[in-house]
C-alpha cells in the first residue's frame, strides 16, 4: 500500500469509527497504532521500533509514561502522546510530552487526537519544545502540501535533518496561511483599514469604516470565487481534452453497449454533466478518484468507486425536469431543480464540501 493509499485508509476510519470512540484507548487502537503502522511505517508490535506507555523518569517525577517512543537505530526519535478523539489539543494538557522532550534524544514531538495530528520540533530553543507545531495534519482534510514533509518522517524514507530545516518555514507558513484564511472569512478592523487607506483618501470616520468593512468583505469574495472559477476552467479543460481521442470513444461505445444489456443508457447530457462536477471537484480530489456509475434510477458520482463515497446524483430520466441530487454527511438526498447543465456551477462549494470528507 502507498502512502497516499495509507493515510486515505485512516482518514476512512476516522470518518467510519469517530462517532463510536468513546475512549482514548479505542482511539489508540482503531486510529491511533494504524496510523504509526501503515502511513509512518513503524511495526507497533516490535518493541526495537515502538514502545508504548514509555516510562518517562524526569527529576523528581518518576514512572510518567508517553503513549508511544518511536525508535531508530536503537535511540528514540519521536514521542507521541495520545487524546481521546474530539478532545481538544493543548500543550499544558500534555504535559509529560513536554517534559520528557527536553530530556530524551527525541527531536519529534506529536500530539494527536486521532483525527488531528500536531508535530513539534525545538525551533525556538534546543532541547524545548516550541509552543506552536511546525506541522499540522487534519485526517479529514488533508493538505497536500504538507506531505512531503509527512512522508520525510516514515521509517522507509526518514530524513530528520531535512525534515528540521524545513520546519521553520514550515511552522509559519502554516500559521500564516490560517491568519489570511480567517482574515479573508472575517477580516478584521486592521485588515479593513490597510485597504481601505490605499483606495480611499479622505478620513476614515467610524461612519467610513464601517462601509469600507461590508466593502472589503465583498472584494474578498469576489476575488476567492474569481480563483475558484479559474481552477474550474481549467480543470474542465484538462478533463475535455482527456476524454477525447479514438481510444476514449471505443471505450464509451463498448460501455454504452453493455449498459443498454442492462437496460441502463447512459445520455451526452449525463457525461456533460459528470464532466462539469470532475471539474469542480477536481479542486479538492485527484481526477483518477472520481468516477462514474449510472443506474436505471439515477447517475452517481463517486469517489474511488464507492457507494459509500456519493459527491452527487444526476436525475435526468423525466420527461420535462432535470435535478441534482446533494447528499449530506448522513448521505440524505436533497433534490434541486436545473435548467441547464451550467446551473450546475451555482452549488459548486456544496459538492467541494462532499468531495472534501473523502480526501
Amino acid at each position: 500500500m502507498s502512502f497516499e493509499d495509507a493515510l486515505l485508509n485512516i482518514a476512512n476510519r476516522v470518518q467510519d469509527y469517530a462517532g463510536s470512540l468513546e475512549t482514548e484507548e479505542a482511539t489508540k487502537n482503531a486510529i491511533i497504532m494504524p496510523f504509526i503502522q501503515s502511513v509512518l511505517g513503524y511495526d507497533v508490535f516490535n518493541p526495537d521500533e515502538v514502545v508504548p506507555e514509555f516510562i518517562a523518569d524526569v527529576g523528581s517525577r518518576k514512572a510518567e509514561k508517553i503513549d508511544y517512543a518511536i525508535k531508530r537505530e536503537e535511540s528514540i526519535q519521536i514521542l507521541v502522546e495520545a487524546k481521546k478523539i474530539g478532545e481538544p489539543l493543548s500543550l499544558e494538557h500534555a504535559s509529560q510530552l513536554v517534559r520528557y522532550f527536553s530530556v530524551s534524544n527525541a527531536r519529534i514531538g506529536v500530539l494527536t487526537n486521532g483525527r488531528y495530528w500536531q508535530f513539534y520540533t525545538d525551533l525556538d530553543k534546543p532541547n524545548i519544545m516550541d509552543s506552536r507545531p511546525f506541522l499540522r495534519l487534519d485526517l479529514m482534510n488533508v493538505d497536500t502540501y504538507i506531505l512531503p514533509e509527512l512522508k520525510k518522517l516514515t521509517k522507509a524514507t526518514f530524513d530528520l535533518d531535512s525534515v528540521l530545516t524545513a520546519a521553520e518555514e514550515l511552522k509559519y507558513v502554516s500559521s500564516t496561511r490560517t491568519e489570511i484564511a480567517q482574515a479573508f472569512s472575517d477580516p478584521d478592523a486592521d485588515f479593513v483599514q490597510l485597504f481601505a487607506r490605499r483606495v480611499y483618501d479622505g478620513a476614515l470616520t467610524a461612519k467610513m469604516r464601517d462601509f469600507f468593512q461590508g466593502v472589503v468583505e465583498k472584494a474578498c469574495r469576489q476575488f476567492l470565487a474569481e480563483q475558484v472559477n479559474e481552477r474550474l476552467k481549467n480543470a474542465l479543460a484538462e478533463s475535455t481534452s482527456v476524454s477525447t481521442g479514438s481510444e476514449n470513444e471505443v471505450s464509451r461505445v463498448d460501455v454504452d453497449v453493455e449498459d443498454k444489456k442492462d437496460g441502463i443508457v447512459t445520455t451526452e447530457e449525463e457525461r456533460q454533466a459528470y464532466m462539469i462536477v470532475r471539474a469542480i471537484v477536481a479542486a479538492e480530489i485527484p481526477l483518477e478518484r472520481i468516477v462514474d456509475r449510472d443506474t436505471k434510477s439515477y447517475f452517481g458520482v463517486l469517489v474511488d468507486n464507492s457507494n459509500r463515497k456519493p459527491v452527487c446524483r444526476f436525475h435526468f430520466n423525466g420527461k420535462s425536469k432535470k435535478y441534482l441530487g446533494l447528499l449530506d454527511e448522513h448521505k440524505a438526498e436533497t433534490r434541486h431543480e436545473i435548467e441547464r447543465l451550467e446551473d450546475i456551477y451555482q452549488y459548486a462549494e456544496q459538492l467541494r464540501e462532499a468531495a472534501c470528507r473523502y480526501r
